[in-house]
């Protein structure tokens, strides 16, 4: 019947009619239209050329503040014609946003908050609105978060909060928003449903604890929302999140510390949070996910140890509290993300020397590193993987580092490592070999050799595009190279002298004054 009517031109007509001033010709009118564009682009389009939808916002503006029964009907009506009509359209919706619906729909939701149909015909309208990208500024510049949250407080039934929740994850996702709903109260609702909900065992009941308790870690992920839940550590939202974390539930385990990892996202808070105990509270909770553990509870609470790593002074407090030992229970995992974490938290730890010895020379640790240097599936593993293994040749310095890791077969990975596409990870692999070549030549250079280092070197300085930092590490390793008589001779085939004398003259002061150094170097070893 849609194209039928669209084909017949009644769609100007019809249009034409919300100019009447007679009341039941605009609501049978926008029935008649809502129907029209139901799942009919044809109908959409017609209505969109006739600029029927500009005539229905500028109705919901005037009509807006009129509380008897008539209206709210037609203010229903009209709310859901233009939700027919831009339903799953972005374009159509980006349309309505440009034309004002938002702030229109928000003083709505508040003057006829007690009309159950008309509320949640503005509920569904901002929940598809709120997807657009391009509607969060115009939401936040309205006093949505204040509505939502009142409406939010009142509603008992599981369906009409589930509409709200809705609607309160996407806006959540902005910065601005996550403070309003802070501020207007919404934490205070969300601890309020864990505490109900926490030991139910009805499937709605579980529905909104995970709702809420994800909801609440999302406001956590705004620094300004965050630091004022925080409240310097005092705060009683921060007080009840730390108390999920030795819950026997995994929904409130796995908020919890997906909580403290975005509480720990500056110096202040993580210095605090580990001076008062929470790595230890971590810690247990990881040991209750060794065997057969909840991988989202693992993967958080990495998350979560590896923010905390980051401070200098957090470290040794966090090394001495056994750290290690309890991420290292996990590198048996076969989950990406939790292998990602667990690397990511040893290498913020290993800054120390004693530290990076003594992981070093962990053999299982470097043969599981040696493996996942090949997870080519997993990008992040790779890469988190390649540089703990230069790392704790970095930060060691030792021989008998150096050689567990030629053993366990990762000279190989860091040479692939210095061609990198991220210079920070081309300039620790160039850095660790040089200590490798420095230290322990004799024991890496059949490795060395079968890697092609030489060769590539050789390209990375040719390389226009190559950083100053990164020519300078290679002639460095270059000149370090000279004492391995097989590595020599590939240095002198491949007419290094021409490529190092070019750079004497590079922009950059270090590297032209080691192009120097590497020259002579080369000349008198020739």
């Amino acid at each position: 019947m849609r194209i039928p009517c669209v084909d017949a031109g009644l769609i100007s007509p019809l249009v034409q009619l919300l100019n009447s001033k007679d009341q039941e010709v605009l609501l049978q009118t926008g029935r008649a239209l809502g129907n029209i564009c139901y799942d009919s682009h044809e109908g959409r389009s017609a209505v969109d050329q006739a600029g029927g939808a500009q005539i229905v916002i500028d109705h919901l503006r005037s009509l807006c503040s009129i509380t008897d029964p008539a209206n709210e009907k037609l203010l229903t009506v009209f709310c859901g014609m233009l939700m027919n009509y831009s339903n799953e359209n972005d374009s159509l919706q980006a349309q309505l946003i440009n034309m004002g619906v938002i702030p229109t729909l928000v003083k709505l939701l508040g003057i006829h908050c007690q009309n159950a149909a008309l509320t949640e015909m503005c509920l569904v309208a901002f929940g598809n609105l709120a997807e657009l990208e391009s509607s969060k500024e115009q939401f936040a510049s309205t006093n949505i978060a204040e509505e939502l949250v009142k409406l939010f407080k009142k509603q008992i039934e599981h369906d009409k909060r589930e509409m709200i929740f809705e609607v309160l994850a996407p806006l959540a996702e902005n910065d601005a928003i996550k403070l309003q709903l802070v501020e207007a109260g919404l934490v205070e609702c969300l601890l309020e449903i864990v505490q109900q909900k926490v030991d139910s065992d009805k499937e709605d009941d579980i529905t909104e604890l995970k709702t809420g308790s994800d909801l609440m870690v999302l406001l956590l992920l705004g620094d300004e929302s965050m630091q004022k839940l925080f409240e310097g550590g005092k705060g009683g939202v921060f007080q009840r999140v730390l108390s999920w974390i030795p819950s026997n539930n995994h929904q409130l385990q796995l908020a919890g510390a997906l909580a403290i990892a975005n509480f720990a996202r500056n110096d202040g808070n993580c210095i605090h949070m580990v001076d008062n105990g929470i790595v230890e509270k971590l810690m247990d909770l990881l040991d209750r996910h060794v065997e057969d553990g909840n991988v989202t509870v693992q993967h958080a609470a990495l998350s979560a140890l590896r923010n905390l790593a980051i401070p200098v002074i957090n470290k040794a407090k966090m090394l001495s509290a056994g750290v290690t030992e309890a991420v290292l229970k996990f590198l048996k995992s076969e989950m990406p993300p939790v292998q990602f974490k667990l690397l990511g938290t040893l290498r913020m730890l290993i800054d120390a020397q004693e530290a990076a010895e003594q992981l070093g020379k962990n053999v299982k640790l470097v043969e599981r590193l040696v493996e996942w240097c090949e997870a080519k599936d997993h990008a992040g593993v790779m890469g988190e993987s390649n540089r703990l293994l230069s790392a704790l040749i970095r930060h060691s310095k030792s021989k008998d580092v150096i050689k567990t890791i030629v053993q366990s077969g990762g000279i190989k990975h860091l040479v692939t490592m210095a061609t990198s596409e991220h210079v920070i990870m081309q300039n620790e692999a160039l850095v660790a070999l040089a200590l490798i070549a420095a230290l322990e030549l004799g024991t890496a250079e059949k490795d060395l050799e079968s890697a092609k280092l030489v060769q590539i070197l050789h390209r990375l300085l040719a390389d226009e595009r190559s950083a100053p930092e990164i020519k300078y590490n290679s002639m460095v390793l270059i000149c370090a190279l000279m004492g391995s008589e097989c590595l020599h001779k590939e240095v002198q085939d491949l007419a290094f002298l021409d490529v190092v004398s070019k750079l004497r003259s590079h922009e950059n002061k270090s590297v032209a004054q080691q192009a120097s150094l590497t020259e002579q170097r080369l000349t008198v070893e020739s």
